[in-house]
């Protein structure tokens, strides 16, 4: 649920830097909410949430003492409902319908795309994965809806992704296997993922 109007997200190259940014703009402004830590590929990843005017005080404190540290970042100041939920963790059901999931080398540019798609399409978020293990510093977002609308999100987000020169792949899988819908609803990371018996052959004839 969401309960601030505005979030920030701040990616850094260096840690030590991502901390000491991280600090700055807590002292600089009254955020509402704060998430920080190491990510994968020895990068530091901050969010904050609170009032629009709050968190754009502490971003741009945060991109000063960051500089040229900063490997990405966005401001969301009337952040969509399902991005506030999937970036604090929340994943959403799949149902029957169409999967899309759209990856790009930056969480920021992720989560920026994520909020155009949502805004601009009926679709479900599914989730976002910030660069957590295994991922190389990558954002992953996955999303679940009818087909066409799946199609159109993914025209708005990967159309901004190209124009804005960020790396980004993507598929679109239009009746997705009911085992793989599964496995996705559970866990998109392998440790975490469950194992599904199958009614395929367990026996060789002969």
């Amino acid at each position: 649920m969401k309960k601030h109007p505005a979030i920030a997200v701040v990616e850094f190259k260096d840690i030590a830097v991502g901390i000491v940014a991280t600090d700055a703009m807590l002292k600089k402004s009254p955020i509402a909410f704060l998430k920080c830590g190491t990510i994968s590929r020895g990068r530091y990843l901050t969010l904050i949430g609170g009032t629009t005017a709050s968190v754009e005080e502490a971003i741009n404190e945060g991109l000063f003492w960051g500089g040229a540290n900063v490997l990405d970042h966005v401001l969301l100041a009337d952040v969509h409902p399902q991005v506030y939920d999937a970036i604090l963790g929340q994943r959403r059901p799949i149902g029957p319908g169409s999967l899309a999931i759209i990856e790009t080398a930056t969480v920021s540019s992720n989560v920026r795309a994520a909020e155009l798609a949502l805004k601009g399409t009926p679709v479900d978020l599914v989730e976002i994965r910030l660069a957590d293990t295994g991922l190389s510093g990558k954002g992953v977002s996955i999303y679940h809806g009818e087909l066409h609308d799946i199609e159109a999100a993914v025209d708005i987000a990967v159309g901004f992704l190209e124009r804005t020169g960020v790396e980004v792949g993507f598929k679109i899988i239009s009746a997705p296997h009911d085992a793989l819908s599964k496995q996705v609803d559970a866990s998109t990371y392998f440790g975490s993922s469950p194992v599904l018996e199958l009614d395929g052959e367990t026996e060789e004839e002969g």
